[in-house]
Protein backbone atom coordinates (compact mmCIF):
# COMPACT_ATOMS: atom_id res chain seq x y z
CA UNK A 1 0.00 0.00 0.00
CA UNK A 2 1.40 3.30 -1.05
CA UNK A 3 2.41 5.41 1.93
CA UNK A 4 2.53 8.89 1.35
CA UNK A 5 3.01 11.84 3.75
CA UNK A 6 4.24 15.51 3.82
CA UNK A 7 8.16 14.09 4.40
CA UNK A 8 8.05 11.95 1.47
CA UNK A 9 4.88 13.28 -0.72
CA UNK A 10 7.26 14.61 -3.31
CA UNK A 11 8.50 10.49 -3.67
CA UNK A 12 6.61 10.66 -7.53
CA UNK A 13 7.21 14.38 -8.39
CA UNK A 14 7.06 14.76 -12.13
CA UNK A 15 7.69 10.93 -12.16
CA UNK A 16 6.03 8.02 -12.92
CA UNK A 17 3.84 6.66 -9.76
CA UNK A 18 5.77 2.98 -9.26
CA UNK A 19 3.40 -0.01 -9.80
CA UNK A 20 4.17 -1.26 -6.68
CA UNK A 21 2.64 1.65 -4.97
CA UNK A 22 -0.53 1.65 -7.45
CA UNK A 23 -4.40 1.24 -6.05
CA UNK A 24 -7.01 -1.51 -6.50
CA UNK A 25 -10.00 -1.16 -9.00
CA UNK A 26 -12.24 -1.27 -5.55
CA UNK A 27 -10.38 1.82 -3.98
CA UNK A 28 -10.13 3.51 -7.19
CA UNK A 29 -14.17 3.36 -8.11
CA UNK A 30 -15.11 4.38 -4.17
CA UNK A 31 -12.62 7.19 -4.63
CA UNK A 32 -14.13 8.26 -8.03
CA UNK A 33 -17.90 7.77 -7.05
CA UNK A 34 -17.09 10.16 -4.10
CA UNK A 35 -15.78 12.47 -6.93
CA UNK A 36 -18.51 11.87 -9.14
CA UNK A 37 -21.92 11.53 -6.76
CA UNK A 38 -23.03 14.52 -5.19
CA UNK A 39 -26.70 16.27 -3.59
CA UNK A 40 -26.59 18.68 -6.79
CA UNK A 41 -27.60 15.25 -8.55
CA UNK A 42 -30.36 14.80 -6.69
CA UNK A 43 -31.48 18.94 -7.08
CA UNK A 44 -30.64 18.79 -10.58
CA UNK A 45 -33.28 15.70 -10.87
CA UNK A 46 -35.47 17.54 -9.12
CA UNK A 47 -35.26 20.98 -11.58
CA UNK A 48 -35.69 18.90 -14.50
CA UNK A 49 -38.86 17.89 -13.80
CA UNK A 50 -39.80 21.30 -13.41
CA UNK A 51 -38.65 22.20 -16.80
CA UNK A 52 -41.02 19.23 -18.26
CA UNK A 53 -38.20 16.62 -18.86
CA UNK A 54 -40.03 13.29 -18.21
CA UNK A 55 -38.58 9.74 -17.60
CA UNK A 56 -38.23 8.19 -20.77
CA UNK A 57 -35.77 11.41 -21.43
CA UNK A 58 -34.33 11.48 -18.37
CA UNK A 59 -32.94 8.11 -18.89
CA UNK A 60 -32.37 8.24 -23.06
CA UNK A 61 -30.60 11.23 -22.79
CA UNK A 62 -29.03 10.75 -19.63
CA UNK A 63 -27.20 7.52 -20.83
CA UNK A 64 -26.31 9.33 -24.16
CA UNK A 65 -24.30 12.11 -21.53
CA UNK A 66 -22.68 9.29 -20.15
CA UNK A 67 -21.98 7.50 -23.15
CA UNK A 68 -19.56 10.33 -24.03
CA UNK A 69 -18.73 10.86 -20.67
CA UNK A 70 -16.95 7.46 -20.54
CA UNK A 71 -15.61 8.15 -24.35
CA UNK A 72 -13.45 10.93 -22.85
CA UNK A 73 -13.25 9.75 -18.74
CA UNK A 74 -11.65 6.09 -20.01
CA UNK A 75 -8.72 7.23 -22.49
CA UNK A 76 -8.15 9.99 -20.29
CA UNK A 77 -7.72 7.41 -16.78
CA UNK A 78 -6.22 4.97 -19.06
CA UNK A 79 -3.41 7.84 -20.50
CA UNK A 80 -2.69 8.44 -16.51
CA UNK A 81 -2.69 4.63 -15.28
CA UNK A 82 -0.25 3.70 -18.56
CA UNK A 83 2.53 6.52 -18.43
CA UNK A 84 2.31 7.02 -14.40
CA UNK A 85 2.20 10.84 -14.70
CA UNK A 86 -0.11 13.09 -13.96
CA UNK A 87 -1.61 16.33 -15.74
CA UNK A 88 0.48 19.18 -16.30
CA UNK A 89 3.54 16.88 -15.91
CA UNK A 90 1.96 15.65 -19.56
CA UNK A 91 1.26 18.50 -20.89
CA UNK A 92 4.29 19.81 -20.35
CA UNK A 93 5.62 17.40 -23.07
CA UNK A 94 2.76 18.31 -25.25
CA UNK A 95 2.00 21.70 -24.63
CA UNK A 96 5.63 23.30 -23.70
CA UNK A 97 6.87 25.32 -20.79
CA UNK A 98 4.14 28.39 -21.37
CA UNK A 99 1.04 25.63 -22.04
CA UNK A 100 2.03 23.83 -19.45
CA UNK A 101 1.90 27.03 -17.39
CA UNK A 102 -1.67 27.86 -19.00
CA UNK A 103 -3.00 24.72 -17.64
CA UNK A 104 -1.76 24.83 -14.15
CA UNK A 105 -3.24 28.26 -13.90
CA UNK A 106 -7.04 26.84 -15.46
CA UNK A 107 -7.01 23.92 -13.36
CA UNK A 108 -6.18 25.71 -10.00
CA UNK A 109 -8.57 29.20 -10.47
CA UNK A 110 -11.39 25.95 -11.71
CA UNK A 111 -10.62 23.47 -8.71
CA UNK A 112 -10.63 26.67 -6.15
CA UNK A 113 -14.15 28.03 -7.37
CA UNK A 114 -15.30 24.39 -7.02
CA UNK A 115 -13.87 23.97 -3.71
CA UNK A 116 -15.42 27.20 -2.54
CA UNK A 117 -18.76 26.38 -3.73
CA UNK A 118 -18.89 23.30 -2.12
CA UNK A 119 -17.26 24.87 1.15
CA UNK A 120 -20.68 26.97 0.62
CA UNK A 121 -22.87 23.83 0.24
CA UNK A 122 -21.36 22.71 2.70
CA UNK A 123 -22.38 25.32 5.20
CA UNK A 124 -26.14 26.08 4.27
CA UNK A 125 -26.73 22.21 4.63
CA UNK A 126 -25.61 22.73 8.43
CA UNK A 127 -27.70 25.16 9.24
CA UNK A 128 -30.45 23.95 6.90
CA UNK A 129 -29.82 20.52 9.45
CA UNK A 130 -29.68 22.41 12.69
CA UNK A 131 -31.58 25.80 11.96
CA UNK A 132 -28.58 27.34 13.43
CA UNK A 133 -28.89 31.16 13.12
CA UNK A 134 -25.26 32.25 12.08
CA UNK A 135 -23.66 33.64 9.46
CA UNK A 136 -22.95 31.19 6.15
CA UNK A 137 -20.07 33.31 5.50
CA UNK A 138 -17.83 32.65 8.83
CA UNK A 139 -19.12 29.44 8.41
CA UNK A 140 -18.01 28.31 4.71
CA UNK A 141 -14.84 29.91 6.06
CA UNK A 142 -14.70 27.03 8.62
CA UNK A 143 -15.84 24.54 6.53
CA UNK A 144 -13.15 25.32 3.87
CA UNK A 145 -10.08 25.23 6.38
CA UNK A 146 -11.84 21.63 7.91
CA UNK A 147 -11.96 20.18 4.29
CA UNK A 148 -7.87 20.41 3.72
CA UNK A 149 -7.21 18.35 6.50
CA UNK A 150 -7.27 14.76 4.72
CA UNK A 151 -4.94 16.56 1.93
CA UNK A 152 -2.14 16.54 4.81
CA UNK A 153 -1.60 12.47 4.53
CA UNK A 154 -1.42 13.23 0.66
CA UNK A 155 -2.99 10.41 -1.75
CA UNK A 156 -3.15 8.19 0.77
CA UNK A 157 -5.47 10.55 2.89
CA UNK A 158 -7.64 11.37 0.20
CA UNK A 159 -7.99 7.77 -0.98
CA UNK A 160 -8.69 6.13 2.39
CA UNK A 161 -11.68 8.20 3.02
CA UNK A 162 -13.13 7.79 -0.09
CA UNK A 163 -12.87 4.17 0.48
CA UNK A 164 -13.30 3.65 4.37
CA UNK A 165 -16.48 6.57 5.04
CA UNK A 166 -17.11 8.26 1.67
CA UNK A 167 -17.82 5.63 -0.67
CA UNK A 168 -20.16 2.92 1.86
CA UNK A 169 -21.72 6.26 2.82
CA UNK A 170 -22.53 7.48 -0.08
CA UNK A 171 -23.59 3.89 -1.94
CA UNK A 172 -25.94 3.79 1.35
CA UNK A 173 -27.40 6.83 1.15
CA UNK A 174 -27.93 6.70 -2.87
CA UNK A 175 -29.81 3.27 -2.26
CA UNK A 176 -31.80 4.67 0.70
CA UNK A 177 -33.35 7.89 -1.26
CA UNK A 178 -33.82 6.09 -4.67
CA UNK A 179 -35.87 2.96 -2.93
CA UNK A 180 -37.72 5.51 -0.98
CA UNK A 181 -38.56 7.67 -4.13
CA UNK A 182 -39.25 4.42 -5.96
CA UNK A 183 -41.84 3.40 -3.58
CA UNK A 184 -43.48 7.05 -2.64
CA UNK A 185 -46.78 6.90 -4.34
CA UNK A 186 -47.12 9.33 -7.20
CA UNK A 187 -49.27 13.60 -6.21
CA UNK A 188 -51.69 14.26 -7.94
CA UNK A 189 -51.75 18.01 -6.94
CA UNK A 190 -50.09 19.09 -9.64
CA UNK A 191 -50.17 17.72 -13.32
CA UNK A 192 -46.65 16.83 -15.18
CA UNK A 193 -45.18 19.89 -16.76
CA UNK A 194 -45.04 20.02 -20.81
CA UNK A 195 -42.36 17.87 -22.28
CA UNK A 196 -39.59 19.97 -24.22
CA UNK A 197 -38.01 18.64 -27.00
CA UNK A 198 -35.55 15.88 -27.31
CA UNK A 199 -32.54 17.67 -28.22
CA UNK A 200 -33.19 20.71 -25.58
CA UNK A 201 -33.33 18.01 -22.90
CA UNK A 202 -30.24 16.63 -23.94
CA UNK A 203 -28.67 19.67 -24.29
CA UNK A 204 -29.65 20.51 -20.61
CA UNK A 205 -29.26 17.53 -19.09
CA UNK A 206 -25.62 16.56 -20.58
CA UNK A 207 -24.57 20.44 -19.37
CA UNK A 208 -25.23 19.10 -16.36
CA UNK A 209 -23.35 15.47 -15.99
CA UNK A 210 -20.84 16.01 -18.29
CA UNK A 211 -19.87 19.75 -16.24
CA UNK A 212 -20.76 18.03 -12.96
CA UNK A 213 -18.91 14.74 -13.34
CA UNK A 214 -15.83 15.04 -15.58
CA UNK A 215 -12.56 16.43 -13.70
CA UNK A 216 -9.95 17.10 -16.47
CA UNK A 217 -7.66 16.46 -15.15
CA UNK A 218 -7.98 12.57 -14.17
CA UNK A 219 -4.35 11.16 -14.88
CA UNK A 220 -3.43 13.17 -11.59
CA UNK A 221 -5.33 10.58 -9.68
CA UNK A 222 -5.61 7.66 -12.34
CA UNK A 223 -2.02 7.26 -12.21
CA UNK A 224 -2.15 5.58 -8.79
CA UNK A 225 -4.27 3.00 -10.59
CA UNK A 226 -2.66 -0.25 -11.96
CA UNK A 227 -2.98 -0.31 -15.89
CA UNK A 228 -5.22 -2.32 -17.91
CA UNK A 229 -8.67 -0.92 -19.73
CA UNK A 230 -11.48 -2.71 -17.70
CA UNK A 231 -9.40 -1.67 -14.47
CA UNK A 232 -10.44 1.83 -14.97
CA UNK A 233 -13.83 1.19 -17.53
CA UNK A 234 -15.86 -1.03 -14.89
CA UNK A 235 -14.81 1.32 -11.72
CA UNK A 236 -15.70 4.57 -13.69
CA UNK A 237 -18.77 3.63 -15.50
CA UNK A 238 -20.38 2.14 -12.12
CA UNK A 239 -19.37 5.48 -10.52
CA UNK A 240 -21.24 7.60 -12.93
CA UNK A 241 -24.38 5.34 -13.70
CA UNK A 242 -25.05 5.65 -9.69
CA UNK A 243 -23.97 9.62 -9.42
CA UNK A 244 -25.62 10.74 -12.75
CA UNK A 245 -28.21 8.15 -13.33
CA UNK A 246 -29.77 7.17 -10.25
CA UNK A 247 -29.43 10.14 -7.96
CA UNK A 248 -31.09 12.41 -10.72
CA UNK A 249 -33.37 9.73 -11.47
CA UNK A 250 -34.20 9.93 -7.34
CA UNK A 251 -34.55 13.94 -7.74
CA UNK A 252 -36.93 13.94 -10.55
CA UNK A 253 -38.91 10.72 -8.62
CA UNK A 254 -38.81 13.01 -5.64
CA UNK A 255 -40.61 16.12 -7.18
CA UNK A 256 -42.99 13.95 -9.08
CA UNK A 257 -43.95 12.39 -5.66
CA UNK A 258 -44.28 15.82 -3.93
CA UNK A 259 -46.07 17.46 -6.91
CA UNK A 260 -44.12 20.71 -5.40
CA UNK A 261 -42.07 22.25 -7.88
CA UNK A 262 -41.50 25.44 -6.37
CA UNK A 263 -37.68 25.68 -6.83
CA UNK A 264 -37.02 28.19 -3.72
CA UNK A 265 -37.80 25.65 -1.54
CA UNK A 266 -36.63 22.88 -3.00
CA UNK A 267 -33.02 22.22 -0.95
CA UNK A 268 -35.29 22.44 2.14
CA UNK A 269 -37.26 19.80 1.22
CA UNK A 270 -35.11 17.80 -0.59
CA UNK A 271 -33.00 17.30 3.00
CA UNK A 272 -35.75 16.88 5.24
CA UNK A 273 -36.90 14.11 2.59
CA UNK A 274 -33.68 12.45 2.32
CA UNK A 275 -32.73 12.83 6.01
CA UNK A 276 -35.76 13.36 7.91
CA UNK A 277 -35.60 14.50 11.49
CA UNK A 278 -32.26 13.24 11.96
CA UNK A 279 -29.94 16.03 11.34
CA UNK A 280 -26.80 14.18 12.96
CA UNK A 281 -27.26 11.71 10.14
CA UNK A 282 -27.88 14.14 7.35
CA UNK A 283 -24.52 15.60 9.03
CA UNK A 284 -22.40 12.36 8.19
CA UNK A 285 -23.53 11.56 4.70
CA UNK A 286 -22.98 15.35 3.84
CA UNK A 287 -20.18 15.55 5.41
CA UNK A 288 -19.02 12.65 3.54
CA UNK A 289 -20.29 13.81 0.38
CA UNK A 290 -18.75 17.30 0.17
CA UNK A 291 -15.79 16.65 2.11
CA UNK A 292 -14.62 14.19 -0.23
CA UNK A 293 -15.21 16.32 -3.63
CA UNK A 294 -13.08 18.98 -1.99
CA UNK A 295 -10.26 16.13 -0.65
CA UNK A 296 -10.15 15.80 -4.79
CA UNK A 297 -9.95 19.27 -5.12
CA UNK A 298 -7.69 20.51 -3.29
CA UNK A 299 -5.14 17.62 -3.83
CA UNK A 300 -5.58 18.47 -7.43
CA UNK A 301 -4.34 21.89 -7.17
CA UNK A 302 -1.12 20.83 -4.81
CA UNK A 303 -0.28 18.03 -7.73
CA UNK A 304 -0.46 21.02 -10.50
CA UNK A 305 2.69 22.95 -8.74
CA UNK A 306 4.15 20.39 -7.37
CA UNK A 307 7.10 20.74 -9.94
CA UNK A 308 7.90 24.21 -8.90
CA UNK A 309 6.54 24.17 -5.33
CA UNK A 310 7.26 20.41 -3.88
CA UNK A 311 6.69 21.15 0.11
CA UNK A 312 3.36 19.06 -0.23
CA UNK A 313 1.48 20.56 3.09
CA UNK A 314 2.50 24.19 2.28
CA UNK A 315 0.67 24.10 -0.70
CA UNK A 316 -2.56 22.36 0.76
CA UNK A 317 -2.05 25.38 3.64
CA UNK A 318 -2.31 27.97 0.53
CA UNK A 319 -4.96 26.53 -1.30
CA UNK A 320 -7.16 26.32 1.64
CA UNK A 321 -6.83 29.87 2.68
CA UNK A 322 -7.70 30.79 -0.87
CA UNK A 323 -10.71 28.09 -1.01
CA UNK A 324 -11.83 29.79 1.95
CA UNK A 325 -11.30 33.33 1.01
CA UNK A 326 -13.42 32.09 -2.05
CA UNK A 327 -16.06 30.41 -0.33
CA UNK A 328 -16.62 33.68 1.67
CA UNK A 329 -17.13 35.97 -1.50
CA UNK A 330 -19.29 32.61 -3.34
CA UNK A 331 -21.88 32.56 -0.19
CA UNK A 332 -22.71 35.88 -0.87
CA UNK A 333 -24.03 35.58 -4.44
CA UNK A 334 -26.49 33.41 -6.05
CA UNK A 335 -25.22 29.85 -5.59
CA UNK A 336 -27.59 28.64 -8.57
CA UNK A 337 -26.34 30.58 -11.24
CA UNK A 338 -22.46 30.10 -9.49
CA UNK A 339 -22.92 26.36 -9.94
CA UNK A 340 -24.44 26.81 -13.49
CA UNK A 341 -21.54 29.17 -14.30
CA UNK A 342 -18.77 26.62 -13.29
CA UNK A 343 -20.25 23.19 -14.70
CA UNK A 344 -20.66 24.49 -18.60
CA UNK A 345 -17.20 26.04 -18.08
CA UNK A 346 -15.87 22.91 -16.23
CA UNK A 347 -16.50 20.63 -19.24
CA UNK A 348 -14.46 22.99 -21.74
CA UNK A 349 -11.38 24.50 -19.85
CA UNK A 350 -10.00 20.93 -18.20
CA UNK A 351 -10.83 18.34 -20.50
CA UNK A 352 -9.76 20.27 -23.69
CA UNK A 353 -6.21 19.88 -22.98
CA UNK A 354 -6.36 16.29 -22.03
CA UNK A 355 -8.31 15.51 -24.85
CA UNK A 356 -5.14 17.34 -27.34
CA UNK A 357 -2.81 14.58 -25.01
CA UNK A 358 -4.93 11.39 -25.73
CA UNK A 359 -4.58 12.57 -29.42
CA UNK A 360 -1.09 13.25 -29.37
CA UNK A 361 -0.76 9.73 -27.74
CA UNK A 362 -2.68 7.80 -30.27
CA UNK A 363 -0.75 9.73 -33.17
CA UNK A 364 2.27 8.81 -31.36
CA UNK A 365 2.07 5.30 -32.16
CA UNK A 366 -0.37 5.52 -35.05
CA UNK A 367 1.71 7.99 -37.39
CA UNK A 368 4.82 8.64 -35.66
CA UNK A 369 5.74 5.19 -34.56
CA UNK A 370 7.17 6.45 -31.42
CA UNK A 371 6.87 5.33 -27.83
CA UNK A 372 3.56 6.11 -26.31
CA UNK A 373 5.26 6.81 -23.25
CA UNK A 374 5.70 10.58 -22.50
CA UNK A 375 8.82 12.28 -21.03
CA UNK A 376 8.54 13.44 -17.21
CA UNK A 377 10.76 16.07 -18.46
CA UNK A 378 11.93 19.43 -16.04
CA UNK A 379 10.84 22.51 -16.71
CA UNK A 380 14.16 23.50 -18.12
CA UNK A 381 14.16 20.34 -20.88
CA UNK A 382 10.76 21.09 -22.04
CA UNK A 383 10.45 23.18 -25.18
CA UNK A 384 9.02 27.36 -24.71
CA UNK A 385 5.68 26.22 -26.36
CA UNK A 386 4.12 23.83 -29.14
CA UNK A 387 2.32 25.84 -31.52
CA UNK A 388 -0.20 22.52 -33.18
CA UNK A 389 -1.33 22.06 -29.55
CA UNK A 390 -1.48 25.71 -28.36
CA UNK A 391 -3.84 26.63 -31.41
CA UNK A 392 -5.96 23.53 -31.38
CA UNK A 393 -6.77 24.29 -27.33
CA UNK A 394 -7.54 27.99 -27.87
CA UNK A 395 -9.45 27.21 -30.60
CA UNK A 396 -11.41 24.03 -28.74
CA UNK A 397 -12.25 26.26 -25.52
CA UNK A 398 -13.03 29.55 -27.91
CA UNK A 399 -15.78 27.22 -29.93
CA UNK A 400 -16.81 25.67 -26.71
CA UNK A 401 -17.38 28.78 -24.95
CA UNK A 402 -19.50 30.30 -27.65
CA UNK A 403 -21.65 27.53 -28.43
CA UNK A 404 -22.22 27.17 -24.15
CA UNK A 405 -25.14 29.96 -23.88
CA UNK A 406 -23.22 30.37 -21.22
CA UNK A 407 -23.27 34.38 -22.09
CA UNK A 408 -26.36 35.89 -23.43
CA UNK A 409 -24.34 38.10 -26.31
CA UNK A 410 -23.20 35.01 -28.02
CA UNK A 411 -27.04 32.99 -27.63
CA UNK A 412 -26.67 33.30 -31.37
CA UNK A 413 -24.23 30.90 -31.29
CA UNK A 414 -25.85 28.55 -28.88
CA UNK A 415 -25.90 25.20 -30.58
CA UNK A 416 -25.17 21.36 -29.21
CA UNK A 417 -23.47 20.01 -26.76
CA UNK A 418 -20.81 22.98 -25.69
CA UNK A 419 -18.07 20.17 -24.19
CA UNK A 420 -18.80 17.77 -27.43
CA UNK A 421 -18.06 20.87 -29.75
CA UNK A 422 -14.93 21.95 -27.69
CA UNK A 423 -13.15 18.50 -28.05
CA UNK A 424 -14.35 17.80 -31.87
CA UNK A 425 -13.05 21.20 -32.80
CA UNK A 426 -9.69 20.51 -30.67
CA UNK A 427 -9.05 17.00 -31.91
CA UNK A 428 -9.80 18.11 -35.64
CA UNK A 429 -7.98 21.17 -35.63
CA UNK A 430 -5.02 19.02 -33.91
CA UNK A 431 -4.10 16.40 -36.13
CA UNK A 432 -3.21 18.26 -39.41
CA UNK A 433 -1.42 20.72 -37.46
CA UNK A 434 0.39 17.88 -35.52
CA UNK A 435 1.16 16.20 -38.97
CA UNK A 436 2.65 19.29 -40.17
CA UNK A 437 4.58 19.87 -37.82
CA UNK A 438 6.03 16.46 -37.14
CA UNK A 439 6.74 16.38 -41.05
CA UNK A 440 8.68 19.90 -40.89
CA UNK A 441 10.72 18.96 -37.93
CA UNK A 442 11.79 15.47 -40.19
CA UNK A 443 12.63 18.11 -43.03
CA UNK A 444 14.96 20.03 -40.95
CA UNK A 445 16.45 17.16 -38.95
CA UNK A 446 16.92 15.75 -42.77
CA UNK A 447 18.75 19.40 -43.37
Amino acid sequence: MIQINSKNSTFHRAQPVPLSHRRSPLTMGLLWLTMVTSFPAVLAGFEWYRQGITFHQLLLCGSISILLLLIYSIPACELGSRTGLGYCCIGKSVFGRWGAGLLTVNLIWMFMAWYGLTAVLMAQAIINLFHWQTSVVWLSIACAFLMSFNNLFSFTGVANFARFLGGPVLIIWVAHVFLKALTSPTSTITADPPAPSNMYALSLMSSFIIGFAVWGNEQDYWRYSKPGIWRSAIPLAVAVAVGQIIFPVAGWLIARTSGNIDYASTATFMSNYCFGSIAVIGLVILMADYFSTNDSSLFGCATAVEDIWPEHNISVAIFAAAGASIAALLSLTNMTQALSALVSLNCIVLPTPTIIMITEWWMRTRFFKMSDSFSAASLDEAPSIRIAATIALFAGIIVGICTSGLFPVLEFCHFGIAALNAWLTSTLLYIPLRLYENSKNNQQRDI
